[in-house]
């Protein structure tokens, strides 16, 4: 049977689900119990992640240059992260995060794990083998921003604006999905892209993802 990109984005995606119970600050957040300074960290963070992501899918774009479709997916990722560092500045700012703040905040150390894994796929990995992997987040990544935007609405009082940052990644994008499906089907055609390696890769970007949340989680329990 001829696997298609389709198939292979869906059933990555269902293999790398992470337990619906792996974040832990989830919830709290959920039912308005996390505390300010905690959603405050979140906002650093993304920050430091927001840049590194960047500059890593721009590499990814650049190392593509003979593969069209995943040149097109990474420019896409990139051009997203610029459309969410300009709405983070209003989250940010709703939660007192400001740039005294940020000077002075020290990430713990798992915060940073993830981006740190993209920066090293953005130099090592094969474009496809990482298209796969980054999409099979995809969807978790986005349920996490839409009860997170819902939670900043009903829960502590949140204007519009300040939820913007989570209300770009909690919708899908039909274009993003597209892009994706042409970058793996372009891997798949030209024989370059491995699966088992790609697995791997998505395997460990879940694992950091969880650390990320386990990380401020940790921080909130501290107060």
């Amino acid at each position: 049977m001829t696997r298609t990109a389709r198939n292979l984005l869906e059933t990555t995606a269902a293999k790398l689900a992470p337990d619906p119970h792996a974040n832990r600050l989830l919830p709290l957040i959920a039912r308005g119990a996390a505390r300010s300074g905690t959603l405050a960290a979140l906002a650093l963070e993304q920050r430091r992640v927001i840049a590194s992501d960047r500059r890593a899918f721009r590499h990814l774009a650049e190392r593509s240059r003979d593969r069209p479709a995943c040149a097109a997916f990474f420019t896409l990722l990139a051009e997203g992260e610029a459309v969410a560092r300009d709405r983070l500045d209003a989250y940010a700012a709703a939660c007192g995060a400001d740039e005294e703040g940020a000077a002075a905040h020290e990430s713990p150390v798992d915060c940073q794990t993830y981006p740190a894994y993209v920066a090293w796929l953005a130099l090592n990995g094969e474009p496809a083998d990482v298209a796969l992997a980054l999409s099979a987040n995809f969807t978790t990544w986005g349920h996490y921003c839409a009860t997170i935007a819902q939670a900043l609405r009903h829960h502590y009082g949140y204007h519009e604006r300040a939820c913007g940052f989570f209300d770009f990644f909690a919708k899908p994008s039909p274009e993003l999905e597209q892009r994706a499906r042409a970058a793996v089907q372009e891997g798949l055609d030209t024989g370059r892209l491995d699966e088992t390696l790609a697995h791997r890769y998505g395997r460990l970007l879940q694992g950091f993802e969880v650390r990320f949340w386990h990380a401020l989680w940790e921080l909130d329990a501290r107060g």
